[in-house]
C-alpha cells in the first residue's frame, strides 16, 4: 500500500470519526443496543416505512451501474450496511457469504449497502471478491440505517426483512451467526 493509499483511508477514517461524534452530539439519542432487538413499527406497505425507504432506493453497484432495490421486493432479505474502514463489518462479510450461499435455495438473499466512496468499495469488492450484492449508499446510508432503527449511525447494522415487507430483527455490531441463522430458520419464505 503506498502513502497515498494510506492517507487516503486514514483521512476518511478521520472524517468518518468526526462526523460520528458530530452525529452523536448533535441528535443525543438514546445509546444504542448493544446486541440484537426485536423489530417493532409500521406495517408493511405503509407510507414512509423504513422498508419502503429501501425498496424505494436506486443504487450503483460497485461497478457503477444502478440498481433499484425494488428488486429485493416479496424475498426475505439481509440487509447488512457496512463500510470498507470498519473492521468489524469486515470480518463477518465471508461468513455473510457463507449465509448467502446457504439459503439461496430457500430464497433468502443477503445485500450489502456501503458507506462510502464509489471507489473505495469498487476496490474493495474487487480485491475481496465479495459473492452477494453490493450496493453503495455513500454517507446517505447512515441515514437510511437510522430509519432502521440505527440511532446511533453504528456500524455494521444488520436488518432482517421477511417475505411480508415486515423488519423482523435488527442487529448492531458483528453478528452472532448461530442467532441470524436461528432468526433465518424462523423466517417464512
Amino acid at each position: 500500500m503506498n502513502k497515498q493509499t494510506l492517507f487516503t483511508f486514514a483521512g476518511i477514517a478521520v472524517l468518518a470519526g468526526a462526523l460520528g461524534a458530530y452525529v452523536g452530539v448533535r441528535h443525543k439519542q438514546e445509546p444504542a443496543v448493544a446486541s440484537t432487538t426485536p423489530a417493532t413499527g409500521p406495517a408493511a406497505g405503509a407510507a414512509g416505512t423504513p422498508v419502503e425507504s429501501l425498496f424505494a432506493e436506486t443504487m450503483n453497484d460497485p461497478a457503477g451501474k444502478a440498481q433499484s432495490l425494488a428488486q429485493w421486493k416479496g424475498k426475505p432479505l439481509v440487509v447488512n450496511f457496512w463500510a470498507p474502514w470498519c473492521p468489524p463489518c469486515v470480518e463477518e462479510m465471508p461468513e455473510l457469504a457463507d449465509v448467502a450461499r446457504e439459503h439461496s435455495a430457500k430464497n433468502i438473499n443477503v445485500i450489502g449497502i456501503g458507506i462510502d466512496s464509489p471507489t473505495n468499495i469498487a476496490e474493495f469488492a474487487t480485491k475481496f471478491k465479495i459473492t452477494y450484492p453490493i450496493y453503495v449508499a455513500g454517507i446517505s446510508g447512515t441515514d437510511l440505517s437510522r430509519k432502521f432503527g440505527n440511532s446511533a449511525g453504528g456500524l455494521p447494522y444488520t436488518v432482517l426483512i421477511g417475505a411480508d415487507g415486515l423488519v423482523k430483527k435488527t442487529y448492531l455490531g458483528r453478528i452472532k451467526f448461530d442467532e441470524l441463522k436461528a432468526d433465518l430458520a424462523a423466517l417464512k419464505s
